[in-house]
């Protein structure tokens, strides 16, 4: 069993620990966040419940530096949330200077990094840079969660349970994400061959896709626990060395064509992290979108660098 430090306890890093505390992923969990009480009235109350997780875990508040020191895994969900209408981009002013600043507290972790907080694609990027470390060590959560929003879209709209579908979104998680049409499937049949089916389909459930975390913001104020059962199973797939293919973000190094951008594109993920990025086939309008994404993100980042 594995120690899991997860910094930034607000809605989303709640979710995150209590996820992975269900998924049974760690021994130890410690919750790092700047307002102290928040973190350790946190931990009291996930503690007070381990009579009901799968496997016996400890959860206290901790430092940062301990977290970094002591656990195989770190998960970063600290920043500024969006709010209702605002893109994913719009929070890099904001969460920019958090990010450097928590990859230089990371330059000797020894550990697989998660990133969740967004814009999560430049934000992995940014930690890879300020921390000096591999880019295989530190994984944004990426399109996971928009992966499992278009298999449970398609799910609905095809009256099947969404683990009969197989189909992916890459790219940016962000309103620039690529869903894979020409190669998602349903029981080994392509779905563009399933009768019935037309591109005004696509554009419409992908519009949905793009348009759910927007659609929860504006109703609840935020989204967190879809990413929090999504950041949990990144957890096992690594500390279990599950070697799972999920579409995670990684800073990518020449699949598809892309150098130097994090995005997501399926990638196996076990011990250690991403283990190896395997390139999609893709048709023209899906390869051209992927490399619009790509330069979204590399927009942005430039950008941040510059203010």
């Amino acid at each position: 069993m594995s120690r899991i430090g997860v910094v930034g306890i607000g809605w989303v890093g709640s979710s995150v620990a209590m996820s992975t505390l269900q998924r049974g992923v760690a021994a130890e969990l410690l919750l790092h966040d700047v307002r102290a009480e928040i973190a350790e009235g946190e931990a009291m109350d996930l503690d007070h419940g381990s009579l009901f997780y799968r496997t016996d875990a400890d959860v206290r508040a901790a430092g940062l530096d301990e977290i970094a020191e002591r656990t195989d895994a770190v998960v970063l969900c600290a920043g500024r949330g969006g709010t209702s209408g605002e893109s994913r981009l719009e929070l890099l002013r904001d969460n920019y200077a958090l990010a450097t600043e928590l990859g230089a507290a990371l330059s000797k972790y020894g550990g697989v990094v998660v990133v969740v907080t967004n814009p999560v694609d430049v934000l992995t990027r940014v930690i890879v840079e300020s921390a000096g470390l591999p880019s295989s060590r530190v994984l944004g959560t990426g399109t996971l969660l928009d992966t499992a929003r278009l298999r449970y879209e398609l799910a609905t709209e095809l009256d099947l349970h969404p683990r009969s579908i197989h189909a992916q979104v890459v790219g940016e998680h962000g309103d620039s994400s690529v869903c894979l049409w020409s190669t998602a499937s349903i029981g080994g049949r392509v779905l563009r061959a399933a009768e019935g089916w037309s591109a005004g389909r696509e554009e419409q459930i992908g519009e949905r896709v793009r348009r759910a975390a927007y659609e929860i913001i504006r109703r609840k104020g935020a989204t967190n626990h879809a990413i929090g059962l999504a950041t949990a199973q990144l957890l096992g797939a690594v500390l279990h060395d599950e070697r799972r293919v999920l579409t995670v973000s990684t800073v990518q190094s020449g699949a598809a064509g892309i150098e130097g951008v994090a995005l997501s594109l399926p990638t196996v993920v076990g011990e250690g992290g991403a283990c190896s990025v395997i390139e999609p086939d893709l048709d023209e309008a899906e390869r051209d979108g992927l490399h619009r994404s790509a330069e979204v993100l590399r927009s942005a980042m430039e950008d941040a660098r510059g203010a």
